[in-house]
């Protein structure tokens, strides 16, 4: 690795406030595929391992934050909001915010395709210079890194995905696990005029009543006799 490389990434290093023990692990994390294809003596050198590793790391640091941030999401409601908080659009952001894309090793092809800037790119770069810092360091290392540079955007994101849980999607798929009975709603009332309507809703389970719940739309009404229904049969904390 020559200098002007050793520096670039020296810069980088400088952004995560983390100073590698092995920075070759980190340069590692830039070689997209299509550089060993158009240069034969990298052939076998990827990021793609660092990838995937970097991927199972920001995983734990998610639920790791979802754990210790709201404790009264259970299991069904963290894995949804960890699903939509570990994927492209959110890591993609991330290396934006840390110029990772100008690091990025890739054959002319790719590159001049607009490579470096691909979202779905820059998501695995950012997972695969995870990776790296956990193969440097270990895991506290990482976690660290997230916390210091990313905790507010992760708990703001949190906040946010926790506030629009679809209630209606988790009643479904906890009825489908435990009754036979088909899930139903029903307008109960409404009242107020047009432009500040108010509608009631009861949710059934076959002929059973199991939630109530009222909203400015009948889309919000479901959702919060769905919500009820789900803190009655104890999936869900109120």
């Amino acid at each position: 690795m020559d200098k002007a490389r050793i520096e670039m990434l020296h810069d980088l290093e400088e952004k995560l406030d983390y100073r590698f023990t092995d920075i070759n692990l980190l340069n590692l994390a830039f070689f997209h595929s299509s550089y060993g294809n158009e240069n034969k003596s990298y052939k076998d050198i990827s990021n793609e391992r660092l990838e995937f590793l970097g991927d199972a790391v920001l995983d734990l640091i998610v639920s790791d934050f979802l754990y210790n941030s709201k404790s009264s999401l259970k299991e069904g409601a963290m894995t949804k909001i960890r699903s939509q908080m570990v994927c492209e659009k959110s890591f993609s952001n991330m290396a934006k915010y840390l110029e990772l894309g100008k690091y990025l090793m890739m054959g002319h092809g790719e590159f001049i395709s607009g490579g470096s800037e691909k979202p779905s790119v820059l998501a695995d770069t950012f997972e695969a210079v995870f990776g790296a810092i956990y193969l440097d360091s270990g895991y506290e290392s990482a976690f660290k890194i997230v916390e210091n540079k990313f905790k507010s955007l992760f708990i703001a994101e949190i906040e946010t995905k926790s506030s629009f849980i679809d209630y209606k999607t988790m009643l479904q798929e906890n009825n489908q696990k435990n009754s036979r009975d088909k899930l139903k709603y029903k307008i109960v009332k409404e009242e107020g005029p047009d432009h500040d309507k108010k509608f009631y809703v009861d949710v059934y389970e076959g002929n059973l009543v199991i939630g109530s719940g009222f909203g400015s739309s009948k889309k919000h009404a479901e959702q919060d006799a769905a919500r009820n229904a789900l803190i009655k049969l104890r999936v869900i904390n109120e």
